[in-house]
């Protein structure tokens, strides 16, 4: 004669179930807020690196003041903050040799510009 084993009171409720379903789903939901956040700060630091390269790769004119002559700056200098109007390398060669533009004394935007 087979042996059934005695029903035992230990059996897991569908309530209990959906319980421990719902604190896993929540667990879930917390790993995955962490790694967008994480793909969010890589994605920001990913942007900022492509900003920074196309500074690197831009320049910019300050214009003529009164009392100044008008500069060139790399994109990226910050005593010219102002990204309007970024120009290429070959309209910074041509407003290098203007005799009314200046290169910034601060970014220097001649160094490898002309090499």
């Amino acid at each position: 004669m087979p042996h059934n084993p005695p029903h035992t009171s230990h059996t897991i409720s569908d309530l209990e179930k959906n319980w421990a379903l719902l604190d896993w789903l929540r667990w879930q939901v917390g790993q995955t807020e962490r790694r967008v956040r994480e793909l969010e700060i890589q994605d920001a630091q990913e942007r900022a690196r492509r900003e920074r390269a196309r500074a690197e790769m831009s320049w910019k004119i300050q214009p003529q003041r009164s009392s100044s002559t008008a500069l060139l700056h790399r994109a990226g200098c910050a005593t010219y903050p102002d990204q309007v109007g970024l120009i290429s390398r070959e309209d910074a060669l041509v407003a290098l040799v203007e005799p009314d533009i200046e290169p910034c004394e601060v970014c220097r935007p001649q160094t490898g510009l002309l090499h």
